[in-house]
């Protein structure tokens, strides 16, 4: 059997108006794809998207770019199932403003685990203000919860009752 690796590939390139397209359909049916915006902002790419296998290379390529779409992304807003940026959505989004997905942190996370600085909301989540199961931080509305101001159903301190009616607020004044 011969070494895959070693071989010539052959991509398919399709130039459009906003970027490249590479893409290579192997012989045994897996697919390659990868887009690159003409697009860049400081030496990214405004938009960098990749699925499948590099067969060049046999390993998934990280998507980086100021939008970074891919199972590995990383970028200003990345997109992914390990996704690192500014902002990042995916099973494990680590942002630093912002994270969303299975695990994440950021000084704002939402998640099954969330470790936010600011604010945290999940099944166990931590910031200053942390909603979840299983809380921790200053201001927690929580099932079991740890923290200064505590709302859970075994304690409602007033100063925590406050800080979650005046956030519920807010929020709704949004929509």
């Amino acid at each position: 059997m011969k070494n895959l690796l070693l071989q010539e590939v052959e991509f398919r390139v399709e130039k459009t108006a906003w970027g490249t397209w590479r893409r290579h359909l192997s012989e045994r049916g897996s697919y390659y794809a990868e887009f690159t915006s003409h697009a860049a902002l400081a030496g990214w790419p405004l938009l960098h998207y990749t699925r499948g296998i590099n067969p060049q290379t046999g390993r998934r390529t990280t998507a980086k770019g100021v939008i970074a779409v891919g199972r590995v992304a990383l970028g200003g807003i990345a997109l992914g199932q390990a996704a690192f940026g500014l902002c990042a959505v995916g099973q494990a989004g680590f942002g630093v403003l912002f994270g969303l997905g299975q695990a994440c942190s950021g000084l704002y996370a939402v998640g099954q685990l969330a470790l936010g600085v600011d604010f945290g909301a999940g099944q166990l989540a931590t910031g200053h203000t942390a909603i979840g199961q299983l809380a921790l931080g200053e201001y927690v509305l929580a099932q079991l919860g740890i923290g200064s101001h505590l709302w859970t159903p075994e304690q409602s301190d007033p100063e925590a009752v406050a800080h979650f009616t005046a956030l519920w607020e807010r929020f709704r004044a949004l929509f």
